[in-house]
Parts: C-alpha cells; structure tokens; sequence
C-alpha cells in the first residue's frame, strides 16, 4: 500500500492516544488534532497514526496505517462529541481533519527508543522505506527545502482562486433579474431563511 504514496507527498505522523480514536477515524473518516497544540502546517497529503502504549502488546510503539487527507475545518471538541457536552475541553477548538480511507502497511514502523512522538513531517519518500520512525525523520540537509515547500502550499492554500470562465451563459432575461435585484429595497425581503 505504501507505495502508492508519491515519493513528493507530505506526512504527518500523528499522535492516536487510544484504541478508541483509530477507530473514530476508521468508522467515521476524520481525526482531531487541539488547536492549541497543533503543528505549525496541517496541509499535508496524509496523516500517519502513531500507535502509543495504550494499544497494547503487538501494535504499541508503531506506526501500522495511514490515510489521506481529504480535508480540514475548525470546529468545537462539543461538536465532534456529542455526547460529552460538559467535558471540561467542550468549548475548545479543534482541528477535524477529514480522511480517507485507512490503509494499513505490508509491516508496521517501529518506533523503537523514538517513543515520545506527537507530531512528525515526513516525505512519501521516506515512508516508503522506513522500518523505524527514526528512519521518517527529515534530514537537517532536506529540513529547509521541506520547509520551503510546506510554506508554499499553505500560501497556494488561503489564496483565493476565482475562474474567469463562466460556466452558463448570460443571457439578456437573467442580466435584467439580476439588475431588478439591486431595486429591491431594504423593507422587502424576497426570501427570508426560515429559522435564521
């Protein structure tokens, strides 16, 4: 599976504290990550899920699936959780990274002495090889060229796109309903949202 990463693609290796949220992003595609404790860039092409001691023997300490990523928005930990509107984070923000689906590779990578992980940039390069997450780590040679790149996604990101061509045409009756739209006044309301 992990060879149909690019070699270019971007990873993050990402911190999954229990058994319960693998499956949350296995059942229901997304993952959270605390606003207040993200990483500096979350646009990257995929999320890895770092396996820590709470998945018990034979998949603690490991990395053993990841997923793409489709997505992100910013939400309450209120709204991802339902059901525990008055945990003590409710009011918090968070990120809801939107997924794919989950991938699981030929053989873990081993986390070895390199246990105390929350977040990691790696390469698809990279994680296509690795054996251990020592072997994700960026080398301080590549680490500024991979800065580079993840800074000019995020600046590609929140520049706003607009395309020139429309896709219907105009014609003479909707340029007329359009110009009666700047008459109306400001004590007609044409619809009114119900419930807004």
């Amino acid at each position: 599976m992990e060879n149909l990463l690019d070699r270019s693609s971007f990873i993050l290796v990402v911190f999954v504290p229990q058994p319960r949220d693998l499956e949350i992003v296995r059942l229901l595609g997304w993952y959270r990550i605390p606003m207040r404790s993200a990483p500096k860039v979350i646009e990257v092409d995929y999320l890895a899920f770092y396996q820590p001691a709470s998945f018990g023997k034979g998949h603690r300490w490991q990395i053993e699936q990841f997923a793409e990523l489709r997505g992100y928005e910013l939400v309450r930990r209120m709204d991802l959780f339902r059901d525990e509107m008055d945990h003590p984070r409710a009011q918090e923000e968070y990120f809801k990274m939107q997924v794919g689906a989950m991938q699981t590779l030929s053989r873990p990578i081993l986390a070895e002495k390199f246990r105390r992980l929350t977040f990691l940039y790696t390469t698809g390069a990279l994680f296509r090889k690795a054996q251990t997450v020592s072997d994700l780590v960026v080398s301080a040679d590549e680490r500024a060229g991979l800065w580079r790149a993840l800074r000019e996604r995020v600046s590609l990101a929140n520049q706003y796109h607009t395309n020139d061509d429309l896709d219907f045409e105009l014609t003479p009756e909707l340029l007329l309903l359009l110009g009666d739209f700047g008459k109306i006044s400001d004590q007609e309301t044409p619809y009114e949202a119900p419930g807004w």
